[in-house]
């Protein structure tokens, strides 16, 4: 069975040969290591090249979403830990069969406290509606509220609201979802 690092790897092989060329503006103040050369100017904005880069071995997936853990004393499904500890990246584009996401994904060591922070507030507001944790991985149309979740108990990927129970299951697992994925080009 292929793991969501594996998935997620050969979801960005495929992202990398569709999308060989990819800007972000750039801030000197947030700097990631996947971008790539100088910074560029091209039409009065800043811009820098950047391409998804693999973490390695000293960037350890279990330890990014400790304070989450630690937060809310629960055991952080390991296909969430995987999938946010494989890659530098900025978010990856890609259509799903039911439409369009955004894949989150981590830019640099700061961005980690960040999605902690963000993971935490989205978890108090589930038991505020008595839903099950779940823990979110991507947007979905830019104009929509919805988002993709991975529920902590069962690993199934879940269509969600800000604030409401889940809507329905997408995926029976990460992997599952990520294989259905086909790139797409960042807007622009």
């Amino acid at each position: 069975m292929t793991t969501v690092s594996e998935q997620l790897a050969l979801f960005v092989d495929h992202y990398r040969k569709s999308c060989p060329e990819i800007t972000a503006p750039y801030d000197p103040e947030w700097r990631s290591p996947c971008e790539i050369g100088d910074a560029y100017n091209v039409d009065g904005q800043t811009l820098i090249r950047w391409q998804p880069l693999l973490r390695g071995e000293q960037h350890a997936a279990n330890g990014d979403l400790v304070p989450v853990a630690r937060a809310l004393d629960v055991e952080i499904h390991p296909d969430i830990r995987d999938y946010y500890g494989t890659f530098w990246s900025g978010n990856l584009e890609a259509e799903a069969p039911e439409g369009h996401v955004s894949l989150i994904q981590l830019w640099n060591t700061e961005d980690i406290d960040r999605l902690n922070e963000n993971l935490i507030g989205h978890a108090f507001a589930q038991k505020h509606s008595r839903s099950p944790l779940s823990l979110f991985f991507a947007c979905t149309e830019p104009e929509s509220e919805y988002f993709l979740t991975l529920r902590n108990d069962t690993g199934e990927v879940q269509l969600e609201r800000p604030g409401y129970k889940p809507e329905r299951t997408v995926a029976g697992s990460l992997t599952e979802f990520l294989e259905c994925l086909v790139p797409t080009p960042p807007a622009e």
